[in-house]
């Protein structure tokens, strides 16, 4: 038997890599069109930083090594063409001479990826993305030779904040040009805000709104005209499936225009399967068709793919989470499932909850404030999708509640969760504890809630804003209008509120909580401002920018 893999990185090599472990008999033959296989091109904005300071160390394996152990047959600078699925060839152009030849399979494996859009017009400065060997050597080289180097990052997505992120610690000038209004676009606005300070403090000159339209000698021309001195434009403006010769040969896409495959990855197209950046996922909570484009992912679904050629014991594919995360000049960011603003224009019931955890104990020196979302079906309690922010410990959450959505348990449920508990790791009520219990107390009435971007509604109805936080807080900063009565004074002193609807607030919504049922048990109409001050403050910054 004959098996050929298109792509010899993430997806294919562990495709590759598998099958052979499980078929000492089979010829495996892998196509890649790049210089290198089995790169760790997750690491590549790394080493244009200067954090992985070894360039041989992102080249995992090579031809030569996967030969001797694996025993595959791998071509690089080698792409194939065209698909015939009929004869169940593949026709193979070799990038260094032009030469064609003809190669039959009797199973195919698609993990071609994703491939940038279209060049960004103009000639004069060099536009590199960060998606190869090539590209960072090409990066690095233009740093070198510049005395002060100026860089223009169009793209403000995980590829593009990791660009900045490592561009700075080269010690470029760096301008962040982003289409929409913010970056991380899957982030809601209250919870951008850290990354957007972030990248203030960092001297990163952030345009939103905005996109480069045209590059000349030493300049980028944004699309409002303005124009932007640069050495290099580094381009990490997305991707898109790389699907042309599988179109081409009649294998079917899906409605996101990435391959169709079923949960073993097979295509419709017998005898060829599809993994990786190219394919379509089922998304966890709808079960539609999406698009995640995921080192992890790709890894396990070659492995799968491998099975089932080989006729292993196979389980169905996981839906996707999408769970990511990214680090940003010492904040980490991260999400999985659905966002608010997905969830709204999906038009889905939710339920929301904001904390602010630290992550240890804050006893223990160096315990750092985090900031979490929960979004939660308001009917099922099940958890919708999470976002964390924070200088540590966000990692750690983040996959517990991964692991959570993964297993089906409820918001209320991470109240009975046993985490490991150490001053300098955590808490006694841990940061995911916590988020469980304002969970529980949604879902039992025990506090109602309002959102930061519904305070201004709910006042131009009659609502009246009442602090609770301390004298000292509250002239640092505070809601205008609002009305301070320090939560220690507020059985006394309830009888000076009006006769209002009541949103009260303190800083981040835990003596808030504890206001909301003082007054609710004296007589008033009271809900409780989700995440306080903090999280109203952060919202009103990044919807400001819109």
């Amino acid at each position: 038997m004959r098996t050929i893999i298109i792509g010899g990185v993430a997806a294919g090599m562990s495709a590759a890599t598998r099958l052979r472990r499980l078929d000492e008999d089979r010829e495996i033959v892998v196509f890649e069109r790049g210089h290198h296989v089995s790169f760790a091109n997750c690491g590549l904005p790394y080493y244009v930083g200067g954090v992985i300071e070894d360039r041989s160390s992102l080249l995992l394996q090579t031809p030569a090594s996967l030969a001797s152990r694996f025993a595959l047959q791998v071509h690089v600078r080698h792409e194939v063409v065209a698909i015939d699925t009929a004869a169940k060839t593949v026709k193979v152009r070799d990038l260094e001479t032009g030469d064609e030849r003809i190669e039959p399979f009797d199973d195919l494996v698609l993990g071609m990826g994703a491939k940038t859009g279209d060049p960004i017009p103009g000639e004069g400065m060099p536009v590199i993305t960060l998606r190869s060997v090539e590209d960072v050597d090409a990066i690095t080289a233009v740093l070198a030779e510049a005395a002060s180097p100026r860089a223009v990052v169009a793209g403000g997505g995980f590829i593009g904040i990791e660009a900045v992120e490592n561009l700075v610690a080269r010690g470029a000038r760096v301008t962040l040009v982003q289409r929409g209004h913010q970056v991380l676009s899957p982030l809601d606005p209250e919870m951008v805000s850290p990354v957007h300070r972030a990248l203030s403090d960092a001297g990163v000159d952030l345009r939103t709104g905005v996109t480069v339209s045209g590059i000349g000698a030493g300049v980028a021309t944004l699309s409002d005209g303005t124009e932007v001195p640069a050495d290099l434009v580094v381009d990490a403006r997305g991707v898109r499936p790389d699907v042309q010769i599988a179109r081409a040969a009649g294998i079917a896409l899906g409605p996101t225009g990435g391959i169709a495959v079923d949960d073993r990855h097979r295509t419709n197209v017998p005898d060829v399967w599809a993994v990786g950046d190219a394919v379509e996922k089922t998304d966890h909570l709808d079960g539609t068709a999406t698009l995640v484009t995921m080192a992890g992912l790709a890894n396990r679904h070659g492995r799968a793919v491998a099975d089932d050629i080989a006729g292993a014991a196979t389980v169905a594919a996981t839906p996707a989470l999408g769970t990511t995360i990214v680090g940003v000049l010492g904040l980490t960011v991260g999400l999985v499932g659905w966002s608010e603003r997905r969830l709204v224009a999906a038009g889905r019931s939710h339920r929301i909850v904001h904390t602010h955890p630290f992550s240890h104990a804050t006893y223990y020196p160096g315990a750092e404030q985090m900031a979490m979302k929960l979004l939660i079906d308001p009917d099922t309690d099940l958890i919708l999708g999470a976002q964390l922010v924070g200088r540590s410990g966000v990692d750690k959450r983040l996959d517990v509640l991964a692991v959570a959505m993964t297993a089906g348990l409820t918001a209320s449920a991470l109240t009975q969760l046993e985490l490991a508990y150490a001053p300098q790791y955590g808490s006694a009520k841990d940061a995911i504890n916590m988020a469980g219990y304002v969970a529980e107390n949604l879902a039992t009435g025990a506090d109602r809630t309002i959102q930061w971007h519904e305070v201004d509604a709910a006042r131009a109805a009659g609502a009246v804003v009442v602090d609770v936080r301390t004298t000292g807080e509250h002239e640092a900063g505070s809601i205008p209008g609002s009305i301070l009565i320090p939560l220690d004074e507020l059985r006394e002193r309830h009888g000076e509120l009006p006769d209002a609807p009541l949103i009260v607030h303190c800083k981040v919504g835990q003596r808030g909580h504890t206001a909301s049922r003082i007054l609710q048990q004296l007589g008033h109409d009271v809900r409780n401002l989700d995440g306080g001050w903090l999280t109203w403050t952060d919202g009103a910054e990044t919807a400001g920018r819109s």
